[in-house]
């Protein structure tokens, strides 16, 4: 064995030096497709600093760190355009109260050990940021109050999964997971436990966001109809 080899092998993240093939590293990242997985570096081998170079570096792509393996996020550009509607509705919200800030999809937050997540759109109380000082680093050791995941293509149920119990693990309070296909979303108060929002329903701020409603169909109207994809 040679010597790169066994450095490779010393610097694993433990959760991904335990698998045997690439198979069991999809299965453990929610059976996402291959084609989402990073490389260079080797999957389980990845820093928080290489995340932050290929996030802010020239060629930039939006990736999840996960077990020291960068996950690129599976964003389309309607699924961009719905995300930034509701980030636009959020900081609406709160220009007129004043509870705490928003992210957008680039916001790179450290949820739990060895998960460094970027939610579609996230708010996160002043009761998290001391003084109402943002962290200077590049990713900051924040939980959002409210995760939004706008589900894409090749977002995968179990992924999903894995997201929920990430952001309530953490602290989380409310995950809403909006479905562009159905042009529905799902409101989660726990992993497990959630609301059904049909195309005639709101989106619910509860006590995160007291009095923050968005009704689906102002949502998708505003977004414009996809070609040969919505039938409303």
């Amino acid at each position: 064995m040679t010597s790169a080899l066994v450095t490779l092998r010393l610097n694993l993240d433990p959760a991904v030096a335990e698998l045997d093939t690439v198979a069991d590293l999809l299965e453990r990242l929610g059976d996402i497709p291959a084609h989402r997985v990073r490389w260079h570096p080797y999957p389980g081998t990845a820093t928080e600093q290489d995340l932050v170079a290929i996030v802010d570096g020239p060629n930039k792509r939006l990736c999840e760190l996960v077990d020291g393996t960068l996950v690129e996020k599976a964003v389309g550009q309607y699924e961009s355009r719905l995300a930034y509607l509701i980030g636009h509705f959020l900081e609406t919200y709160l220009e007129k109260h004043d509870l705490g800030i928003g992210y957008g999809a680039d916001a790179m937050l450290r949820i739990i050990a060895e998960r460094v997540r970027l939610p579609d759109v996230s708010f996160v109380s002043w009761e998290k940021l001391p003084n109402r000082e943002l962290p200077a680093e590049p990713i900051a050791n924040l939980v959002p109050d409210l995760a939004v995941e706008v589900i894409s293509e090749s977002n995968t149920r179990r992924e999903m999964e894995n997201k929920r119990r990430e952001y309530f693990q953490g602290g989380a309070k409310l995950v809403w997971e909006i479905d562009p296909n159905t042009q529905s979303a799902r409101v989660y108060t726990s992993p497990d436990a959630f609301e059904e929002i049909g195309p005639d329903g709101a989106l619910d701020g509860r006590d995160v966001l007291p009095g923050f409603i968005l009704p689906l169909k102002q949502l998708f109207d505003r977004a414009g109809r996809r070609r040969g994809k919505d039938s409303k």
